[in-house]
C-alpha cells in the first residue's frame, strides 16, 4: 500500500471542489465562507492551500465574520500565508458588504423614536474597535438633515468639544441634536463622564434654542437611550 505525505493543492483538487470553479458551476450561495475567502486571497502557501489558510483564519475568529470585519491589516497579516496585499484584499471586500448593507437599508426621513435615530447611525458604528462620536442634524420637524463625525478616540474614550458640536448645528441651520457613540467594550452602561457631557450639552443648547432630542450608546449588539431612560 502506498501513503503520500503532504498537502494537496487546490489545483490538484477534483474541479467541482475548487472555489471558483465551483462558484462558476454551482453558484455564490453554494461556497462556505472559508471557499469565498479563499477566493478573495487567491493562494495559499506551500504548507496549506487557500481554503484550509481561510478555515484558520475564520477559527481564529471564532467563525463570525462580523469579528474578522474588525481585524486590521496588521492583525491579518500576522498569518502565515497573509502579506499586506491579501489582507487588504480581505478588508475591502468585508467593507463593501457592510456598505450593501448600508444602501439596502430602508432610508428614515424623520425622527420619531430613539429606533428611527439608531436605525439610521448604527451604520457608523459597525465594526469599530475604538469610539468615535457622531451627531444627528434635524430641523424643527425632526426631518434628518445629516449626520456628522465630531472625534474619533481610542478603546475607552474620545475627548468631545461641545463648541465643535454647535457650530456644526449653526452652520447646518439645525434646530435639533442627536448625540451618539459607541462602546467598544459591548457595556451599555453610560459612563459618569457620558452623563457630565449630556448635561453640559443639553444645557448649552438650551441657551442656542437647539434642542438635544437623544444620546444613543452604541455596541455591537444594541443601543442605550438617554432619552428613553428620563436622564436627559
Amino acid at each position: 500500500m502506498e501513503y503520500y505525505e503532504g498537502k494537496i493543492s487546490i489545483k490538484a483538487w477534483a474541479e467541482e471542489d475548487r472555489p471558483r470553479e465551483k462558484l462558476l458551476g454551482q453558484g455564490r450561495r453554494t461556497l462556505t465562507d472559508a471557499e469565498l475567502i479563499a477566493i478573495l486571497i487567491g493562494s495559499g502557501s506551500r504548507d496549506e492551500s487557500a481554503v484550509e489558510l481561510s478555515k484558520r483564519i475564520l477559527h481564529h475568529y471564532k467563525n463570525d465574520l462580523n469579528a474578522l470585519g474588525k481585524a486590521s491589516v496588521a492583525e491579518l497579516s500576522k498569518f502565515k500565508g497573509i502579506g499586506e496585499a491579501k489582507a487588504i484584499s480581505i478588508i475591502a471586500a468585508l467593507e463593501i458588504g457592510r456598505r450593501r448593507d448600508d444602501t439596502e437599508a430602508k432610508t428614515v426621513e424623520q425622527i420619531t423614536c430613539s429606533r428611527d435615530a439608531y436605525n439610521i447611525l448604527y451604520r457608523q458604528f459597525a465594526d469599530l474597535n475604538h469610539e468615535e462620536f457622531w451627531i444627528l442634524l434635524m430641523n424643527r420637524s425632526n426631518k434628518v438633515l445629516g449626520t456628522h463625525l465630531i472625534s474619533k478616540g481610542g478603546l475607552a474614550t474620545t475627548v468631545v468639544d461641545p463648541k465643535i458640536i454647535f457650530q456644526v448645528a449653526l452652520e447646518h441651520h439645525a434646530n435639533a441634536i442627536i448625540l451618539a457613540h459607541n462602546h467598544p467594550s459591548g457595556s451599555l452602561k453610560p459612563s459618569a463622564e457620558d452623563l457630565s457631557l449630556t448635561k453640559k450639552i443639553t444645557t448649552a443648547g438650551k441657551i442656542l434654542e437647539i434642542n438635544i432630542f437623544d444620546h444613543l450608546i452604541f455596541t455591537d449588539q444594541s443601543y442605550f437611550s438617554f432619552g428613553d431612560e428620563g436622564l436627559l
